[in-house]
């Protein structure tokens, strides 16, 4: 069963598409997205496979779970400092209602960082892929939660013509079965649990003996320090997806050193 959250932000984002048509159509849209296809083969699932530890790093201004985490949000900044620390890849939330989120962060990031770009929202139709690859978005967060297989597929399939890569994210075994008959070839797994917010790092690791050893893994949500990431490092996590505690953070380029075992 979905949370009441997750089915208001898919309901939401069905209305933000059809609103978005009305300002450019379906068919334009899928246009500028080809105009703007990727051609780059799918650098972020190249990083995912180094040896080490890859960091995604999340610009946010707010989360449903934590209200308004960041009333100034210099976005070009945190992501500059973002990429300076380290990062192999930068989210940016593009959902407008519950993470006060603007298509613009995405546009305006992707042209001023060389590391790819996620657009992190609630995609609930093909648009918002072509839409992101418009935008500069090297990947795109397909949430398994909010998705009926055939769309997932439909959607990991356009992803693919567009040469984003996507993060399919999942929370239980059963959506890690959808995924990996869908196609997925990277799988996040969120920590929280959506039905009370609570989160438990565990879940990244235990989930991952569920995951086919070829699937990549990124572990969403809960991740505050060095010793978390070595959790995750021994429990066969490829990349690790972080928001709250890095838009926190006085010095983000030094805690994200930190992070990555670097010394300040």
């Amino acid at each position: 069963m979905k949370t009441d959250i997750l089915n208001e932000l898919r309901d939401a984002s069905i209305q933000r598409v059809a609103e978005k048509q009305n300002r450019i159509s379906r068919q334009s849209m899928e246009r500028l997205g080809l105009e703007h296809r990727r051609s780059d083969g799918f650098v972020f699932e190249q990083i995912l496979k180094q040896p080490q530890m890859t960091f995604i790093c999340e610009c946010k201004k707010a989360s449903p779970s934590k209200g308004v985490i960041a009333p100034e949000f210099p976005y070009l900044e945190i992501a500059e400092d973002y990429e300076a620390g380290g990062a192999g890849a930068i989210s940016v939330l593009t959902e407008p209602t519950r993470f006060l989120g603007r298509d613009a962060y995405l546009w305006e990031i992707a042209e001023a960082v060389s590391v790819p770009v996620l657009r992190k929202d609630f995609i609930v139709d093909a648009y918002l892929i072509y839409e992101a690859a418009y935008l500069g978005a090297s990947i795109v967060l397909l949430i398994a939660g909010i998705l009926q297989s055939d769309q997932l597929k439909e959607y990991l399939e356009t992803a693919e013509s567009l040469g984003l890569s996507a993060v399919v994210e999942v929370h239980d075994e059963q959506e890690i079965q959808m995924a990996v008959d869908a196609g997925a070839r990277i799988i996040g797994v969120n920590n929280r649990n959506l039905h009370d917010f609570t989160v438990d790092l565990s879940t990244s690791t235990k989930l991952r003996a569920r995951i086919p050893e070829q699937i990549l893994i990124i572990a969403e949500s809960g991740i505050r320090t060095r010793r978390d990431i070595e959790q995750l490092e021994q429990g066969g996590v490829n990349g690790v997806l972080i928001g709250e505690t890095l838009m926190r953070a006085e010095d983000r380029i030094g805690l994200l050193k930190e992070l990555k075992g670097e010394k300040r």
